[in-house]
């Protein structure tokens, strides 16, 4: 990743170093306020503000992608994203679809009114097997 935005020209400051640091660190998503926590752990003069600009910078570039899951907006390497998130609206419990297990919704999507979803962007709501049964809304 450092060596992509050297060769597109862009300063590499100690701050983004440790910002992409994180990003490569983590596991999965990470939410832009738990990579401001993680680098002003390391570097506490470091604003949250030049975390978001970073993360923007890196999704412009290609680098990053992100998706607005049920807590906000989680970025993760791009090309791992390949997936369907769902997010329990109860709990809090993540799950994921492959695309080729959502290609039956992508094409009912696209055959209502010629619209192609992109799914790798949102989360899906709802209720997770345990919340349903706790809920009592468990359908057969």
């Amino acid at each position: 990743m450092l060596r992509s935005l050297r060769d597109r020209g862009l300063r590499m400051t100690p701050q983004r170093r440790a910002i992409v640091a994180e990003i490569m660190s983590a596991e999965g998503h990470i939410s832009p306020p738990a990579v401001a926590r993680r680098v002003q752990e390391r570097m506490p003069g470091v604003n949250a503000s030049t975390v978001y600009r970073t993360l923007a910078l890196l999704e412009g570039v290609g680098l990053l992608s992100h998706a607005h899951l049920e807590r906000g907006a989680e970025y993760h390497r791009a090309g791992e994203g390949d997936h369907v998130h769902m997010s329990c609206s109860r709990c809090g419990a993540e799950d994921d679809l492959s695309l080729e297990e959502a290609d039956a919704l992508r094409r009912l999507i696209e055959a209502h009114r010629d619209f192609l979803p992109d799914f790798t962007h949102f989360a899906i709501s709802g209720l997770c097997g345990d919340c349903r049964k706790a809920a009592g809304r468990v359908t057969a």
